[in-house]
């Protein structure tokens, strides 16, 4: 996974994992949560993708919208 830069510098999100159709983020908490295409949509996807990059937003993203922050297709719960 790579390290979410965190430019605002309170995100919750600790690091992110990019695929062609998905975008796996761990929580400060240690549990990583996978959005997919199939689970959340190609257009949440895509702005996932971009927001993680970006470093600024993907937490803020998910927490508000209902359909991804439910719509994880799978969930790794802290070793």
């Amino acid at each position: 996974m790579e390290r979410y830069r965190n430019l605002s510098g309170d995100s919750g999100v600790e690091a992110y994992e990019i695929g062609d159709d998905f975008v796996a983020v761990r929580f400060r908490h240690g549990v990583v949560y996978w959005y997919t295409e199939a689970s959340v949509g190609a257009r949440h996807v895509a702005a996932l993708k971009r927001l993680a990059q970006r470093g600024q937003g993907l937490s803020t993203y998910i927490s508000r919208h209902a359909d991804v922050s439910g719509g994880y297709a799978r969930k790794d719960p802290d070793d």
